[in-house]
């Protein structure tokens, strides 16, 4: 299955310029305590970890992806996975639509000026 393709991208420690050029603080934030959350992502996360540590095993594999505080990740769309959480979370995140937006209509046609 495809989703065994579906990879988490971790940028450990990024550069302030980078968290401020994302506008992260303007981002909602999101926590959970320590457990474990089976969660299916329907569009693509960017997030930053304010606090926590967390352990997430894609669904099908045995392998997991370790992240936690001062840490950017991207999730991708579509992937199943079972968080383990070991040290409570605070995070900023953004979904990414998961549809591109509507093109705006074309403008009005001007009043017709010829009249023969």
């Amino acid at each position: 299955m495809a989703e065994n393709n579906l990879r988490i991208v971790v940028e450990r420690n990024p550069p302030e310029s980078k968290l401020s050029d994302l506008n992260i603080k303007c981002w909602p934030k999101w926590g959970c305590s320590p457990g474990k959350y089976q969660l299916k992502f329907d569009a693509e996360e960017t997030c930053y970890f304010l606090k926590g540590r967390v352990r997430v095993y894609p669904k099908g594999s045995p392998e997991f992806v370790e992240f936690g505080a001062g840490d950017l990740v991207v999730i991708p769309k579509g992937l199943s996975c079972t968080w383990d959480v070991s040290v409570a979370v605070d995070k900023h995140y953004k979904f990414e639509s998961s549809s591109p937006p509507l093109p705006l209509p074309p403008p009005p046609l001007p009043p017709s000026s010829s009249s023969q």
